[in-house]
């Protein structure tokens, strides 16, 4: 069928991440899909760094595997190095990263797209949207397509009136070598949208063969490396390739400020705001001065390149000073360019113009996902997109939205934050706005959602089976060490080898694991214990839990408690378009906050910006509670 004569489901703008994890999401809930992309050869490109996860993105990445997205297995197909961050500390910290192979990434995620049924694909450049009244019905394209759709969800990312920058040079574009977007913000904005700018930037990226590594720190993966994914069908690498960590320092800086006259960012060029945790490296010599010198972490770009990506030094200074400033780090003296880094500002409308599921309050049908919604970083987009896609496809289908909590997953607490608080700066997920990050692990992301996912019909049949093993043979365990009784004489001298206090008594070895400095491995010397884990065939993944349990349940119960007592404020509704002008008790900053933001719940209300715990109590005496 033609694409003039058919009226989609979905309609995806954008193919970044957002774009390719909304488009897989709909189209395998059974909704008829088109992606539509400037390019389709840039499908799921890595514009900046070629990694996917760490601190707080890596729960996330977990959290998409177990939804049903595809983030993950990419991931685990593409990486070139596998690391699990903060193991020195409690589990709710333990964040996985991987470096990936960033050709592979993009290649591997468009096959698995073109391999997913219900979905096409239409290369060109949407400038515009089609409306009747106040629900969208289509986009218009830049060849002079009017595609129709019930539904339509931007993904735009950079792109939307983009303007790169380096030094004093500035052009059009959403990323190097790629026009920019123009026509789809004016079309939102007279429909009554608030729209402002965002900026961000890259670093360059080198040539590796004219590097010397000997005058850097090599910094390997894991030795023993896991992944992403909780399926089967990806393994864990075999092999992998190091980074490497070098150092700025005062000369490098000197020879910064020698440009600063003629940055952007410092002569007024670029007013709109950066990501205040990944700064580029003018901004930190100017707002750290105090220190002498900042981390440059040298990464490849694929197994088969000499490419490498220079994290750390991301900067839109003109491109003499990046040359000279560059050649003083350690093992950069004969750097060859590939590129310059450069800065990069771009449209973005505020999040709080949004539902809970992504769809906006203004325009019915019409869905924001990505940097759109002023986040930073693949893994929010991926996130965002893959929530978009979902209740995209359940709006079609006229059924209710699928909306996550803050106590179920980090894509809860993502999305909540935007649409509640929003975002005057590029918004980044860390595991400090995650009030209840003990329930939020990692490792438990899939007994979380899949279920839920599995409901919707998106996680398929195997990974309900593998999440149904792991609970089951988790609480075996648990039962079992619960149930067994240890002796003096088997259990002591196990202690004794850790320095800790012998027992006087046989005892419940449930009881004594729980002490913090005692490893589970420690108690693999007990011979029933070593039996039970081969006849029943326990594996690391399910030790963990137990582990995690044993260590941390007193934890976790307190915050499922907690949970539990805020979720009742969940079930306090508010009604749509509530006059909160007739509660005479609230303060003015509470009524206006509470009419821009219209919360659909007490809960809610209780997170915006200015509205105290007083005007709380006097919503919950308003609403009879």
């Amino acid at each position: 069928m033609s694409l003039l004569n058919t009226t989609y489901d979905v309609i995806v703008v954008g193919g970044g991440h957002a774009g390719s994890e909304a488009a897989a999401a709909s189209a395998n809930m059974g909704a008829r899909t088109l992606l539509i992309t400037m390019n389709l050869q840039n499908i799921a490109q890595m514009s900046c760094n070629p990694a996917m996860g760490g601190i707080a993105k890596g729960q996330i990445v977990r959290e998409i595997d177990a939804l049903g997205g595809y983030s993950g297995i990419v991931t685990d197909k593409t990486a070139i190095q596998f690391k699990m961050l903060n193991k020195s500390k409690g589990p709710a910290m333990w964040s996985p990263r991987a470096q990936s192979d960033r050709m592979q990434f993009a290649e591997c995620w468009r096959n698995l797209l073109e391999q997913t049924d219900n979905l096409d694909f239409y290369q060109d450049s949407v400038n515009g949207l089609l409306f009747e009244g106040e629900k969208i019905t289509g986009v218009k394209t830049m060849l002079g397509l009017n595609i129709k759709a019930k539904t339509v969800i931007l993904t735009a990312g950079t792109f939307l009136n983009g303007l790169i920058h380096i030094g004093e040079k500035t052009f059009g574009g959403g990323r190097a070598g790629e026009g920019a977007s123009t026509g789809i913000t004016e079309d939102l904005v007279a429909k009554g949208f608030e729209a402002g700018r965002m900026k961000t930037g890259t670093p360059p990226r080198v040539d590796g063969r004219s590097l010397d590594y000997s005058l850097m720190t090599e910094q390997p993966g894991d030795a023993s490396p896991e992944k992403f994914s909780y399926l089967s069908t990806t393994k864990p690498l075999e092999q992998q390739r190091s980074c490497y960590l070098t150092y700025t320092n005062p000369e490098v800086h000197e020879l910064l400020k020698e440009g600063f006259d003629r940055s952007p960012m410092f002569n007024g060029r670029i007013k709109s705001t950066g990501p205040r945790y990944c700064p580029s490296v003018e901004d930190k010599i100017n707002r750290f001065a105090e220190k002498e010198r900042h981390q440059i972490f040298v990464e490849p770009e694929g197994w088969n390149t000499v490419e490498i990506y220079v994290n750390g030094f991301s900067t839109s200074l003109p491109e003499d000073v990046q040359d000279k400033a560059i050649r003083a780090i350690p093992g950069f003296k004969n750097v060859k360019f590939f590129r310059y880094g450069y800065a990069i500002e771009y449209d973005y409308f505020p999040p709080t113009q949004l539902k809970h599921n992504l769809e906006t309050k203004r325009i019915e049908n019409l869905f924001f996902a990505g940097q759109i919604n002023g986040t930073t970083g693949y893994e929010e987009a991926a996130a965002q997109g893959l929530m978009a896609g979902i209740n995209a496809a359940l709006k079609t289908q006229n059924k209710e939205p699928f909306l996550l909590k803050r106590n179920e997953a980090y894509i809860g607490v993502l999305i909540d934050d935007l649409i509640t608080k929003g975002t005057e700066e590029p918004y980044r997920m860390f595991t400090s706005r995650a009030e209840y990050r003990t329930l939020l692990r990692q490792d438990n992301a899939d007994i979380r959602l899949t279920e839920k996912s599995y409901n919707l019909g998106l996680a398929k049949e195997e990974r309900m089976q593998r999440v149904t093993e792991k609970k089951t043979k988790t609480n075996d365990l648990i039962n079992f060490l619960k149930d067994l009784s240890v002796s003096q004489e088997e259990i002591n001298p196990i202690l004794s080898a850790k320095n800790l206090a012998a027992v006087n008594q046989s005892m419940k070895l449930y009881k004594i694991a729980a002490r913090p400095q005692l490893a589970f491995i420690d108690l693999m010397e007990l011979k029933k214990v070593a039996g039970f884990i081969k006849d029943q065939e326990i594996d690391n993944e399910i030790i963990e839990q137990v582990e995690i349990h044993l260590k941390y349940s007193g934890y976790i119960e307190k915050e499922k408690n907690n949970a539990d007592k805020l979720n009742r404020l969940e079930n306090v509704p508010i009604p749509s378009n509530f006059d909160y002008s007739k509660v005479k008790s609230l303060s003015f900053e509470a009524k206006e906050k509470l009419t821009k933001i219209q919360p659909t719940s007490i809960s809610q209300a209780s997170r915006i910006s200015g509205v105290s715990p007083s005007d709380i109590s006097v919503l919950l005496v308003y609403m009879g509670r």
